[in-house]
């Protein structure tokens, strides 16, 4: 747990996961606020919820005084993005940021980018294949998504990715199913030197997202919880709605087809992400909320009501 706390520079062993699009700043700086630490999603600071970056940094350094860390999405899209991402962690960095998380690529520019500024980085994997490419691009640590996980989760459960991935000796963050104190100190015990959390945080009275969403978490058991290859392309955890149920968790076989093909896949999964991406913006702004379009993960069974985040983690540590 030291080394995280280290490399957070936080109190508690706590990270508030970066949602697209739930990751609105006043939800940031409330999980730094209570003792963890709160991570700006740029793509929901700047699409979703209307900053320009700096902008938005300054605006959570305003609400707290307590280190805040970045996502970076670093797939290699286009060389486009990847150079708005550059400079989206140079103003970080200009801003104070030392802590970055970064998902679905390969991280080493990212520590090349930061570690001169004595920054850490922890990378997402799902399996050791992934955290042994982010153990050669020297990162500080790791994010082990698991199989609770809401969003696009993992497919091992949390005690067996542990026990997979301890070995190299980096500090591991566990990452879903985590959301009430028995699950807590479930992993804790286990050996992690942290928890990510997003469920629980998205029924906060921070999180700016529609009631709906918010009692849909409230009400939802971990059976409520499926996934669904037909929203991104790749499967991603949801609250099992009408909505869900009328979409169906798998495309039909044309577009099941197209994603088998490695020619038209690329171009498909752009289809999903250009849809998902306005349909969860259309969520936050109230538009979406009756259709069901509700990420989450299993740790719904142990979230029995909407709180503010820091009587949800003083809940977390104390019972």
């Amino acid at each position: 747990m030291k080394r995280f706390l280290d490399d957070a520079g936080v109190e508690l062993p706590i990270i508030g996961g970066p949602m697209y699009p739930c990751s609105n700043p006043e939800l940031v700086a409330a999980v730094s606020n209570a003792g963890g630490i709160g991570i700006v999603q740029p793509v929901s600071l700047t699409y979703v919820h209307g900053y320009g970056f700096r902008e938005g940094l300054l605006y959570i350094k305003s609400l707290t005084s307590k280190p805040i860390g970045m996502n970076v999405l670093i797939e290699r899209s286009s060389l486009k993005y990847q150079e708005r991402m550059r400079e989206w962690i140079d103003i970080a960095l200009d801003e104070g940021i030392r802590f970055f998380i970064t998902s679905l690529g390969k991280p080493d520019w990212v520590v090349d980018q930061v570690h001169p500024h004595g920054a850490k980085v922890y990378h997402d994997v799902t399996e050791m294949k992934w955290a042994k490419i982010a153990q050669k691009a020297k990162v500080n640590g790791l994010i082990c998504v698991n199989s609770l996980a809401g969003g696009h989760a993992g497919n091992i459960d949390p005690l067996s990715l542990y026990n997979a991935l301890k070995e190299l000796d980096l500090p591991l963050v566990c990452a879903g199913g985590v959301g009430d104190h028995a699950s807590f100190e479930e992993m804790m015990k286990v050996g992690y030197d942290a928890v990510q959390m997003g469920t629980v945080f998205i029924a906060s009275e921070e999180c700016q997202v529609p009631l709906a969403y918010k009692q849909a978490i409230v009400k939802a058991t971990k059976e409520d919880i499926v996934r669904s290859l037909n929203l991104t392309g790749v499967e991603v955890s949801v609250i099992n709605t009408a909505y869900i149920q009328r979409l169906g968790l798998k495309p039909n076989r044309l577009l099941s087809w197209m994603l088998g093909n490695d020619l038209l896949k690329r171009l498909v999964r752009f289809f999903y992400v250009i849809r998902s991406l306005k349909n969860l913006k259309g969520l936050v702004e109230g538009k979406k909320s009756q259709e069901g379009f509700f990420q989450a993960g299993k740790s719904v069974e142990g979230i029995k009501d909407i709180s503010p985040v820091q009587d949800i983690i003083n809940r977390l540590i104390k019972g």
